[in-house]
């Protein structure tokens, strides 16, 4: 079984894949468009070469509690905001566990798409109550904020 929580109709967070027969659970979901947070698993790796139902952008960041580039959230975000710019799309936002790395990229998208950043936290804790977000990734959050505003390339 896949574990996929759904923080709004349109954005999921999870936690691995790994096999073909979860990714088969993904699409089942609804699922469109994925990011993978994931340094130790790609999952194009999954795809069968004539499968184009889903769109993944692989993100791989180490799980270790070190800040995170401004420039890896922002790719994360634009792929988002592209994706969700389109009326049937679901995201799902994913790392090992869901616990600290697909949760911190979906605080990111949230945060651009208009919710402060404590609804942001307090909406992901809600609905996915393993999340977590050590400082450095919330310092990560913030700093990425704070230069999104002044120069935001997706709007």
């Amino acid at each position: 079984m896949t574990d996929i929580t759904w923080v709004t109709d349109r954005l999921a967070i999870g936690g691995g894949i790994y096999t073909r027969e979860n990714l088969a659970a993904v699409v089942r979901a609804g699922i469109t468009h994925i990011i993978n947070t994931q340094a130790e698993f790609d999952d194009g790796s999954l795809l069968q070469p004539d499968e184009n139902h889903l769109t993944i952008l692989h993100l791989p960041m180490d799980d270790d509690f070190a800040r995170k580039s401004a420039e890896l959230l922002r790719r994360g975000v634009e792929f988002a905001r592209h994706a969700l710019a389109e009326p049937d799309s679901r995201l799902l936002v994913h790392c090992a566990s869901g616990v600290h790395r697909g949760p911190l990229v979906a605080l990111a998208i949230l945060a651009t798409l208009g919710l402060t950043l404590r609804a942001a936290r307090g909406l992901i804790q809600a609905r996915r109550p393993q999340a977590d977000f050590p400082l450095p990734y919330l310092d990560s959050v913030e700093a990425f904020l704070a230069e999104w505003q002044v120069n935001p390339s997706v709007s």
